[in-house]
């Protein structure tokens, strides 16, 4: 039997893995050769992570959670080392398989190489360039030390290249995030805020903002949302709103008539919002994936990407971080000009499948 350990430390690891779930599944179902352990590090406490968010999206419950959230960057990074080596000598594996650019990413690759287990990265070779971000440290000593590499795009495939990594080390895929999205598409919820404030399809824009170079600066905050405001005529803002960055607003005493503060949603019910939105407007990566497979115009708020891919093929145009530079863009928006998209390859639903196929030969 193929013992495979899969990681998963945050609510957008569990989209990606859950499509690999189910392919893993049935290959075990059809072979019997192949089973999975999914390891949940605890790393982000997510209270819309309840067992109504596993059923929903048909990921089954983790076999273990370690538990190990909050702390520092280094706390959090020992505590998943120690906890995770525990559990990876207590149940040995073939292979780890780790995703995104989490902590957990990256401190469950260190441990299961100093353990001797090989590790595969599924979106192995994105980069932003900008260390800064916890994100791409996590990204760049993950892939300093994996054996195999899942890629969603050709430019990942570049960047691992060029960092020495061999051709037959890459396996060019797609996005299990994008598996998941076409999956639940049919079953997007309309949350009752649609109702509440009166949306209509196409007469709103949804707005995310959690990146400290956003939120943590308080000035830089007021003057994106005030612009915002200003260049959005007379639209509804929908903003479901991170616990940190809502102390903020409330300590900066941000409110508009337009400015619509909600709680954190369910998936579901989230994407419902975006299929349905005028625009997006973000600094979430994950979110410019999604927006540009439904044809959703995409504004990010970031000075770099690691999914040039959404810009382009997709829906999604790269604002930065200075509020100023937004006008030009929704000026575009609202003068009916904005690209249509394309569609970006091999992000059609069926990457588990080909991830899977790829795990059976490596056995």
């Amino acid at each position: 039997m193929y013992k495979i350990t899969i990681i998963a430390g945050a609510r957008p690891n569990f989209m990606k893995i859950a499509p690999i779930i189910h392919a893993i599944q049935k290959a075990k179902q059809d072979h019997g050769d192949m089973d999975y352990r999914l390891v949940h590090t605890g790393q982000h406490y997510d209270k819309n992570m309840s067992g109504s968010f596993f059923e929903q999206l048909e990921i089954p419950e983790p076999h273990v959670n370690l538990e190990c959230s909050g702390g520092t960057q280094a706390e959090q990074t020992a505590a998943i080392m120690v906890s995770f080596e525990k559990e990876l000598m207590a149940n040995p594996a073939d292979l780890v398989l780790v995703v995104g650019d989490v902590t957990s990413t990256m401190a469950c690759a260190l441990v299961a190489q100093k353990l001797h287990t090989k590790v595969a990265h599924v979106e192995g070779g994105i980069r932003s360039d900008d260390w800064s971000m916890p994100e791409e440290i996590n990204r760049l000593v993950t892939d300093s030390i994996t054996n195999y590499f899942f890629t969603t795009s050709e430019t990942a495939n570049t960047n691992l290249k060029q960092g020495g990594v061999k051709d037959d080390q890459i396996f060019f895929v797609g996005n299990t995030m994008i598996d998941t999205l076409l999956k639940q598409r049919p079953n997007f919820t309309q949350p009752k805020i649609w109702n509440a404030l009166g949306l209509e399809e196409g007469n709103y824009i949804v707005m995310t903002l959690h990146r400290p170079a956003n939120v943590d600066e308080e000035s830089q905050l007021k003057d994106m949302i005030d612009e915002i405001i200003a260049n959005t005529q007379d639209l509804p803002l929908v903003f479901p709103v991170h616990p940190r960055t809502a102390k903020i607003l409330e300590r900066l005493n941000i409110s508009h008539s337009r400015l619509h503060t909600v709680e954190p949603l369910s998936y579901l019910e989230f994407n419902f919002l975006v299929e349905k939105a005028k625009a997006v407007i973000t600094d979430s990566g994950g979110i410019t994936e999604e927006a540009s497979i439904m044809r959703v115009p995409c504004l990010t708020l970031r000075d770099n990407t690691e999914r040039p891919e959404t810009i382009t093929l997709g829906t999604n145009e790269l604002v930065g971080t200075q509020p100023e530079k937004l006008k030009p863009y929704l000026d575009t928006l609202f003068a009916g000009n904005w690209k249509k998209g394309n569609d970006i390859p091999l992000w059609d639903g069926k990457t588990a499948h080909r991830i899977v196929e790829c795990l059976k030969k490596l056995k």
